[in-house]
């Protein structure tokens, strides 16, 4: 298990992407993939509140939706870690302090649920004080509706203001950072946020952690894009230095038995500060591979091959 930062929130060392609920994956499908993890030892949820908003026919909080329906059923509640984010459902946008408050109270309600346990600022908001933001996840902290706070897609100077904000009027710090994290895009956040990150003790949750699929190793060539719904994401990686990639991923892979997905989120695993990579599943046949990097050890050679594959990629930017 992983701890989120100085929270005492422990966590499986992979969180379950909801992401996928009310969009590729249906309830049904959904409600199966939610058993899978947790029968497999899987504790750590990650959705938002915007989920699904861009599928035609969905107006937001499909995910949520979903995943509160299972936990009053299943009445696990207790055992499971749940994340979710705010600032972009159709009907909560920005980080303004009434909007926050306003979300957190809608996503409760759609989770069934009297607490977040991770609570994360989605995007940040330009328009909003930052100040203003700050004191509103203090006060869902100290109104005990949610555990914990964290930022997600904060460059490291604005994690920094929000540490020195929360310090200052001594509000509660977050405890994890949610950064778009993988072997084929790492530049940015070791450049920007990791220090930031081991400055301050946050805990790293990466997201894409498999950009788009495309580190599945599924995705070789443009025809094999066609009619995925991560297709066009994928596809910026389609060339020589990501096919690099995959091609070492899928040798480290067959030494192992294991799947390019399982080394790929076991490699993230092993970065420091990571505590948990975010996955999707969209359906149980996809979980195994997932699960599996939680316990799956690279050699010393294995994660140097993928290093240098991976710095090649950002060679060719």
């Amino acid at each position: 298990m992983s701890t989120l930062g100085h929270s005492g929130i422990e966590v499986f060392p992979l969180a379950l992407g909801g992401n996928t609920f009310g969009w590729t994956s249906g309830e049904a499908e959904s409600r199966d993939v939610l058993d899978a993890f947790t029968a497999a030892g899987g504790n750590f949820v990650d959705t938002a509140d915007g989920y699904s908003a861009w599928v035609d026919g969905n107006s937001g909080g499909e995910s949520e939706t979903i995943i509160g329906r299972w936990l009053a059923d299943r009445g696990n509640r207790d055992d499971v870690v749940l994340a979710t984010k705010v600032s972009q459902h159709p009907d909560f946008r920005g980080l303004a302090a009434g909007t926050v408050a306003a979300a957190a109270d809608a996503s409760l309600k759609r989770l069934r649920t009297d607490r977040i346990d991770l609570y994360y600022a989605h995007f940040d908001d330009a328009d909003t004080p930052l100040e203003e933001t700050v004191g509103a996840f203090d006060a869902l902290v100290k109104a005990g509706k949610i555990r914990a706070v964290g930022v997600s897609n904060y460059t490291g100077e604005r994690i920094r203001e929000w540490f020195a904000i929360a310090r200052r009027e001594g509000y509660d710090l977050p405890v994890a950072v949610q950064p778009h994290y993988n072997l084929v895009h790492r530049a940015a956040y070791e450049r920007d946020i990791a220090p930031v990150a081991a400055a301050e003790d946050l805990a790293v949750v990466p997201y894409y952690a498999l950009a788009s699929g495309f580190l599945t190793g599924k995705y070789r060539t443009r025809a094999d894009l066609e009619g995925a719904a991560r297709g066009r994401a994928a596809a910026g990686y389609l060339n020589d230095a990501g096919l690099g990639v995959v091609q070492v991923l899928t040798e480290v892979a067959d030494a192992h038995g294991a799947a390019p997905a399982t080394v790929a989120l076991a490699w993230l695993r092993a970065r420091p500060g990571v505590a948990a990579p975010i996955a999707s599943a969209r359906t149980t046949d996809q979980l195994p591979a997932l699960v599996g990097s939680a316990t799956l050890e690279l050699t010393e050679a294995e994660t140097a091959a993928l290093d240098r594959a991976s710095y090649a990629v950002a060679a060719s930017d």
